[in-house]
C-alpha cells in the first residue's frame, strides 16, 4: 500500500510534537506500506534533532515544501501581542487577560485561522495532490497539529472521491487546545474551528484520536458519523531510543531530590500552583528540593516566577530528544504538569518508558490521573490545589531514598505502550480502511516548488 503522511513537522525538527510523525515514518514500512511524507521546509519549531532523521528508514521518500509561516520567535511575540500576557499571581485561572482590539487583533482574527500554520495550506494542497498522482498514493495519513492542516482533507476528498484519507488528532481541538493555539479567541476563530473539523471529518475515511477521552468526544460531536470511523492509536514511546535506567535512584540524606520536567510550558501547562506550593515547603524539605525544567518557558511571566524561587529551580534551554531523555533518566522523578482533562501529553509516555516514577499535578478528572492510577506510575495532586502539591512534594522528598519499596509500576502494562508495536495496530487500520476500488487519477510531474529527498542516516 503507498502511503502519503502528511506532518507539517518532522525531522531533523525537534520536539515532543515530531515524535509520532517519526515514528511512525520508522515502523510503516515494516508493515506492507511504502510511505512518502510531505512536511514543510522551514517549519517554524522550537530547536532542531537531526539524529531522529537517522531513524528514518532509507526507502521512505520525503518531500519538503516552503510554508509561509512566520518564525517560531517572531510568532510567539505576535501571540503575546494578540493575546495578551499574563503576570504571575497566586491564582490559577489560565485565561490571559485580552488587550484592547488593535491592527494585530484584526489580522489574527480575519486572517490567520485556524491557526497562524494556514499559510502553509495553499502549498500543502498542491503539492499532495501532485504527490498522489505521481507517486499512485493509496492512502493519505494527514497528522495534526498544526490543526489547519485537516483544511486538506476536503480538498483531496473533492479531487480524488475513491482517495482513502485518515486525519490523525494528536491533540483534542476543540474541546481544549483550541484556545492555546489560536491567534484569535473571538467568536469567528471557534467558528472556523469548528467547520474546517467538521468538514475534515465528513471527508475522511477514518478518524484517530490519542486517548479515549478525545476519541468519545470526536465521535460524540458527529453522531451522523458511523461509530467504526474513530479509532484509538494511543501515543507511546520508543524503547529503542531510550537510555537504560539500571536501578532507581537512591537519594542520600545530603544530596537534593531531583525532579525533571521536559517540555513546554505553556497555558495547559502553567506551573503557577506548583511555583506556590514550593514557597510555602518548609525550609528542611525545600532544601532538599531541585526542579529542572528542560525546554522551553514560553510565558516571560512564568520564566520569571521560577527564577524567582532561586537554587530551587534550574531552567535549561531546549534539548535535542537523546540528551533530554538521559537528563531524566538521571533524576529521581519525572515532573509531569498538565490542567488538561482530555489529552495526554507525548513526555508522559516517554516517562514510563524511562522507568521513573511520575509526579504530577493533573487535572482530578483527567485521562492523565487514570493512567498515572492504572499504570501505578507515580504520584499525582490537583494542579489547582496549592496545598495538595506541598504535600506531594513533601512525600517525594522523604520517600526519595526508598523509592525501590515504594515504586511498582504495571511494567507488562506500560510495554504495550511502545511505539513498534502501536506502530503495527496503526498499519492494521490503514490497511482495514483503504478502500479497495481506490483508483489515482492521471499522472502529472510534482511542482518544482516540492523538494524530494530521500531520508539519510
Amino acid at each position: 500500500m503507498n502511503v502519503l503522511l502528511v506532518s507539517y513537522s518532522f525531522p531533523p525538527v525537534g520536539g515532543v510534537g515530531v515524535l509520532r510523525a517519526a515514528s511512525l515514518a520508522r515502523y510503516l514500512p515494516q508493515h506492507g506500506i511504502r510511505l512518502d511524507v510531505l512536511t514543510a521546509r522551514n517549519p517554524s519549531a522550537v530547536g532542531t534533532d537531526p539524529e531522529l532523521l537517522n531513524d528514518i528508514p532509507k526507502g521512505v521518500t520525503i518531500h519538503r515544501t516552503l510554508t509561509l509561516d512566520l518564525p517560531f520567535g517572531l510568532k510567539k511575540w505576535i501571540k503575546n501581542r494578540v493575546t495578551g500576557a499574563r503576570k504571575p499571581s497566586t491564582s490559577t485561572a489560565t485565561s490571559p487577560q485580552p488587550r484592547k482590539p488593535g491592527l494585530l487583533r484584526r489580522i489574527a482574527q480575519d486572517i490567520l485561522l485556524p491557526d497562524p500554520q494556514v499559510t502553509w495550506l495553499p502549498i500543502l494542497a498542491r503539492a499532495a495532490a501532485r504527490i498522489v498522482r505521481e507517486r499512485n498514493i493509496d492512502l493519505v495519513l494527514i497528522t495534526v497539529p498544526p490543526f489547519s492542516s485537516v483544511l486538506l482533507a476536503p480538498k483531496l476528498r473533492a479531487r480524488f472521491p475513491n482517495l482513502a484519507i485518515v486525519v490523525d488528532f494528536r491533540d483534542e481541538w476543540l474541546a481544549t487546545s483550541i484556545d492555546l493555539i489560536s491567534f484569535s479567541r473571538s467568536p469567528r476563530a471557534r467558528q472556523i474551528a469548528h467547520q474546517a473539523e467538521a468538514a475534515a471529518v465528513a471527508s475522511a475515511t477514518a478518524v484517530v484520536a490519542v486517548t479515549e477521552a478525545a476519541r468519545r468526544l470526536l465521535q460524540a460531536r458527529y453522531p451522523d458519523e458511523p461509530a467504526g470511523k474513530f479509532h484509538l492509536v494511543p501515543n507511546g514511546f520508543d524503547a529503542a531510543r531510550l537510555p537504560r535506567v539500571l536501578s532507581q535512584a537512591q537519594a542520600a540524606n545530603d544530596k537534593p531530590v531531583l525532579l525533571t520536567y521536559l517540555g513546554t510550558l505553556y497555558g495547559s501547562t502553567e506551573p503557577q500552583a506548583l511555583i506556590q506550593a514550593i514557597r510555602t515547603l518548609s525550609e528542611e524539605i525545600r532544601s532538599r528540593l531541585r526542579v529542572r525544567f528542560i525546554g522551553r518557558v514560553e510565558d516571560p511571566y512564568f520564566r520569571q516566577s521560577l527564577l524567582e524561587l532561586g537554587e530551587t529551580v534550574e531552567l535549561i534551554s531546549f534539548m535535542p530528544q537523546a540528551q533530554a531523555l538521559q537528563a531524566l533518566a538521571e533524576s529521581d522523578y519525572a515532573l509531569l504538569i498538565t490542567h488538561d482533562p482530555v489529552n495526554v501529553s507525548a513526555k508522559f509516555y516517554d516517562y514510563l518508558g524511562v522507568g521513573k516514577p511520575i509526579v504530577a499535578t493533573v487535572h482530578p478528572g483527567g485521562a492523565v490521573r487514570s493512567l498515572i492510577e492504572e499504570l501505578h506510575a507515580g504520584w499525582w495532586a490537583d494542579s489547582r490545589d496549592v496545598n495538595a502539591i506541598c504535600k506531594l512534594l513533601t512525600d517525594a522528598v522523604t520517600k526519595g531514598g526508598n523509592l525501590s519499596e515504594t515504586y511498582r509500576p504495571d511494567v507488562e502494562r506500560i510495554a504495550t505502550f511502545e511505539r513498534k508495536s502501536l506502530a503495527a495496530s496503526y498499519a492494521g487500520i490503514l490497511h482495514g480502511v483503504r478502500k479497495k476500488d481506490s483508483l489515482p487519477a492521471p499522472m502529472e510531474p510534482l511542482a518544482t516548488a516540492v523538494h524530494a529527498e530521500r531520508s539519510q542516516r
